[in-house]
């Protein structure tokens, strides 16, 4: 299992070692003790699934203090476009944001710490994206970043028009108006 730090203090890509035959493949999603030799101690708590087809923009989500999550994000089928956007008051990288592709094929995963508002924009026909909270989700600690804020500039890597949200997604704040109870 392979750790790498991204340009945002805390956020990780996590590549497994994937062992592949003419049977399919085999790899370790999360080996607790591996994580913790690289530095990443968190407990986790809770999973979430969920499916979505193409076009669709889950976020920018967070959870305010003392319920705030850490989560550990990978595909189990299709593909999408990842995002974390630090919200970190002091943090060196406030307001800047990291967008990978993960997917089945690559069988990447995110690992985005406490202070980060996530989101992932659906690629494939349908995607089913599994991830793991280190906290449980508590509704009146929910906070939420507008998708399309023009400070932040994310390419959502989804064709004009073609962008499918929630209700609520499409009237969260914009980054500056948020009230972030992070510090670094």
């Amino acid at each position: 299992m392979k750790v790498i730090a991204t340009e945002l203090p805390g956020l990780f890509i996590i590549e497994p070692k994937v062992f592949e035959d003419d049977r399919g493949y085999f790899f370790e999603s999360y080996q607790e003790e591996k994580l913790q030799q690289q530095g990443i101690t968190t407990k986790f708590v809770q999973d979430n699934q969920s499916k979505s087809s193409y076009g669709v923009i889950r976020g920018l989500h967070y959870q305010k203090n003392p319920h705030a999550q850490t989560k550990l994000v990978r595909v189990l089928d299709g593909k999408i476009y990842d995002v974390a956007v630090d919200i970190r008051q002091g943090s060196p990288t406030f307001g800047k944001w990291f967008g990978i592709e993960l997917s089945s094929d690559n069988k990447r995963q995110l690992y985005i710490p406490q202070g980060f508002a996530h989101g992932f924009s659906v690629l494939s026909p349908t995607a089913v994206v599994m991830y793991k909270c280190d906290n449980l989700y508590h509704p009146a600690s929910e906070g939420g970043i507008l998708y399309n804020d023009p400070e932040l500039g994310i390419d959502w890597k989804i064709e004009q028009g073609k962008e499918v949200l929630s209700p609520k997604d499409k009237i969260h704040p914009l980054l500056k108006n948020i009230s972030s109870n992070f510090t670094f």
